[in-house]
């Protein structure tokens, strides 16, 4: 006797070569390379499609990434692109996992995903938190964790490991003058 809500359900009918195979095949012209990670496919977007790919994959009917696990921000510094946004998606019907990565400027915007899926918001708004990633588009890109008049951004790799003096941090580094 099975249980009503597997009789619907669409069972996983690809594995992960085919994945990628469907990957390289369907969208090439979006994601670049994609291959297998340590422990899931992966692959590069174009920052300035990040959004348009999203979209794709989560209508896409074979794939149905419809669930956003994790965005986050990783400092590159001092390399050039300095930073790297990574989207972690789910398809929870099928099964699969996706990892997305984009490089962006520190001075390039990242169009948000929120309209593909809501929980983006408060991962775009830690990524901005703690990185100073700016998401174009988003709806109430501000602080999450910290005060608005906060001094910097404190997972950059050049923000000084006690931190900026102030009020609250008598130990920190003297701010750097203007």
């Amino acid at each position: 006797m099975g249980h009503a809500f597997c009789a619907d359900r669409k069972v996983r009918d690809m594995d992960i070569a085919q994945l990628l195979a469907k990957l390289h095949a369907d969208y090439a012209d979006s994601i670049e390379q994609p291959e297998m990670g340590l422990d899931m496919p992966s692959g590069r977007v174009d920052v300035t499609r990040i959004d348009a790919v999203c979209r794709l994959l989560k209508e896409d009917p074979d794939l149905r990434f419809d669930f956003l696990t994790d965005l986050c921000g990783v400092d590159h510094h001092p390399a050039t692109p300095r930073f790297e946004v990574v989207y972690h998606l789910h398809s929870l019907s099928l099964r699969y996992r996706l990892r997305l990565k984009c490089r962006v400027d520190t001075d390039q915007e990242v169009p948000t995903v929120t309209s593909v899926w809501s929980t983006a918001n408060w991962h775009e708004r830690e990524t901005y938190d703690m990185y100073g990633i700016r998401f174009h588009g988003h709806p109430d890109l501000r602080r999450i964790y910290l005060w608005d008049e906060f001094d910097g951004f404190p997972l950059r790799k050049d923000y000084p490991l006690r931190g900026y003096q102030d009020d609250y941090n008598p130990f920190g580094e003297p701010p750097a003058t203007s």
